[in-house]
């Protein structure tokens, strides 16, 4: 039997994470009241059942203290009881532009503030946070993304690790992305802009790569940029990043950063420790 506790912050993606587990054959259900949840557990996880993937979801709600959901599941791990956490996180800003965009009252601050209600529940979810096997944060996910990620976890049984790694290209010119945790600069490399037959080109066309590349300071900055990364991110990972954006921008974000951050992506693609998407701003596309 695997037993799957989804919970997390409220506009992180836990619903759909449950729709998603459920179309991978989990017994899926969602806002049981605290008081059933031993009960249920008892009658759904017994030997011989025909069901053996459950996911069950907890929500943070102004009628309900969480603390209790929490005392609930000690009880079910003092009575035997094997479960995995699934936590779906989100930024601030993220969470914050959903709920606008959807309109909805925050389940913790239904009659004041959004954030303020945002900054009420990370606060209550912090020690479930903690104790999660999972983390998974949607901020820069795109819905294939995230059904990759539980394929990966619940179907594949890969070796998981919490940090999502982004490569990102961008131009200097249209504003440095606001969510880059990490900014490299790499105007210093002539521009193929100037090229007439590059002009019109970018960093995923060979000319242009082989044109950037053809500098000797191109493989050496990426050189030592993979070595500060193979420095950074382990540290990152022990002390429970779950999100990283390496940004690296160029004049107008179509040439030599979009080279660089394809370099950069086949550099990391095979590492194995943690997740790695790349995108390009201002050029298009991602992988």
């Amino acid at each position: 039997m695997r037993f799957v506790i989804v919970t997390g912050m409220s506009g992180g993606g836990k619903r759909t994470a449950l729709k998603m587990l459920e179309d991978l054959g989990f017994y899926c259900v969602d806002n049981l009241p605290v008081s059933l949840i031993e009960k249920f557990v008892e009658l759904i996880i017994r030997p011989g059942g025909e069901i053996t993937k459950v996911a069950l979801g907890l929500d943070v709600r102004a009628d309900q203290p969480f603390d209790e959901a929490q005392r609930a599941l000690e009880q079910l791990r003092e009575n035997g009881y094997l479960f995995e956490i699934l936590f779906m996180e989100a930024s601030d800003a993220v969470l914050l532009k959903r709920y606008k965009e959807t309109r909805r009252k925050h389940p913790v601050s239904p009659d004041g503030r959004i954030a303020d209600g945002i900054d009420k529940e990370r606060s209550i979810l912090e020690s479930i946070k903690k104790k999660a096997d999972y983390v998974i944060d949607t901020s820069n996910l795109l819905t294939r993304e995230l059904k990759e990620e539980l394929d990966r976890i619940f179907v594949l049984n890969e070796e998981y690790n919490s940090l999502m790694v982004t490569i990102l290209s961008f131009g200097f010119k249209n504003g440095i992305p606001a969510d880059a945790d990490l900014v490299f600069d790499v105007r210093f490399l002539p521009n193929p802009f100037y090229i007439d037959e590059l002009k019109h080109k970018t960093g995923n066309d060979k000319e242009v790569q082989d044109y950037v590349m053809g500098f000797p300071e191109a493989p050496e900055f990426l050189d030592k940029l993979v070595d500060m990364l193979n420095f950074l991110i382990p540290n990152y990972i022990r002390e429970g990043k779950y999100q990283l954006v390496i940004g690296i921008g160029c004049t107008g974000g179509k040439h030599r950063s979009v080279t660089l951050a394809n370099e950069l992506y086949e550099h990391m693609k095979d590492h194995g420790n943690y997740g790695l998407k790349l995108y390009h701003r201002d050029c298009g596309g991602s992988s």
